[in-house]
């Protein structure tokens, strides 16, 4: 909106009141007077508001977590192309990948509103303990992002809808009372592997080809989900006072960071080896060169993760996300599906 107003004077300048500090530029009329244009910058700053209003929405779905979900049913559509050499059809691949960012958005979304006594202690900055989003605002947010997924993969096929319907009501069940199964160690890694590995892979697949005439599709989810199993316990050693004081019992707040971070260090190896096993039970169809040499690069990025969170394990508790093997356990898992589809590419 621009208001203007034409004001004669003698001499000087009369803002009205509606800019301050106003350094409008005035044009001379007759002698004695001047005209002044006084523009107002409520249409700039409604803008404003809607774009630090969308940032913060963005900052509350925490767009970095959003990336491995995709990587991973985009790399699982090139596992199943690949696997039953079947045609390539772009939509059946866009639409699960959006999907599964904003099905992940939703769950970051579930997770922070249930989670709300834990960040004001842990995470202070986020939009629900900094005030900076309402509990009305964040549900809304929530519910909308579950919808629009599922009705995303339920227009590719009935397979992949089923396989994010089971997900979707896994990530409410681990958030939300009264099931709420981050309480619970093995429960709360369970979960997140299921979701976040096991289902992930097959889903992807289950966009081009159906998962129901092989083995294939699960053998592969289930290597994703031995690796988070472990590794997504990365994120729980700087969560640790919060944890304990709204009751959610991870490894660290029940074992101590030395304990759990030996305790989750096979999960930075064992899965790479059960590609070679795959290919000697004849269960995997990639290309067997690629798989064994993915396979010697990701046990020796392991091995390399597995002596950071050993070497001092309480710089986990004290850097958390900032700590390199949380990064280490992102990237890790990005180029595992990537690598793994490029072998079945090669095909």
């Amino acid at each position: 909106m621009i208001l203007v107003k034409i004001a004669a004077q003698s001499e000087g300048c009369t803002c009205i009141g509606e800019i301050p500090n106003c350094r409008a530029p005035c044009a001379k009329g007759a002698k004695g007077n001047r005209l002044f244009l006084l523009v107002t910058a409520s249409g700039k700053i409604e803008s404003i508001l809607r774009m630090k209003s969308l940032r913060i929405y963005w900052v509350f779905a925490r767009p970095f977590t959003l990336v491995p979900p995709m990587v991973g049913i985009f790399s699982g559509t090139l596992l199943g192309s690949g696997a039953a050499r079947g045609a390539f059809h772009p939509l059946r691949v866009v639409l699960p990948v959006l999907a599964a960012a904003v099905l992940n958005a939703g769950s970051n979304g579930l997770n922070q509103i249930c989670d709300l006594a834990n960040d004001r202690i842990n995470k202070p900055h986020r939009p629900l303990p900094s005030g900076q989003l309402t509990l009305v605002e964040a549900g809304a947010f929530t519910g909308v992002a579950y919808l629009v997924a599922l009705a995303m993969v339920g227009a590719v096929n009935r397979e992949i809808f089923v396989i994010y319907l089971l997900a979707a009501l896994a990530t409410i069940a681990y958030s939300a009372p009264p099931v709420r199964l981050k309480r619970h160690p093995v429960g709360s890694n369970l979960i997140i592997a299921l979701v976040r590995g096991w289902l992930l892979k097959v889903a992807g697949w289950a966009a081009v080809a159906t998962v129901f005439h092989s083995v294939e599709p699960w053998y592969i989810g289930f290597v994703y989900f031995v690796f988070l199993l472990g590794a997504t316990t990365t994120k729980d050693f700087a969560d640790i006072e919060g944890d304990r004081a709204a009751g959610c019992i991870t490894l660290p707040v029940k074992y101590g960071a030395a304990w759990s971070a030996r305790a989750i260090s096979p999960a930075f190896l064992v899965p790479w080896l059960l590609w070679p096993l795959g290919l000697m039970l004849h269960v995997l169809s990639g290309n067997p060169p690629a798989i064994l040499a993915l396979s010697i690069v990701m046990l020796l990025w392991g091995s390399y993760v597995v002596y950071l969170i050993n070497q001092d394990p309480q710089r986990l508790v004290l850097e958390g996300e900032n700590h390199p093997s949380w990064r280490h356990m992102y990237w890790m898992m990005m180029v595992g599906h990537l690598g793994l589809a490029g072998a079945y590419m090669l095909h």
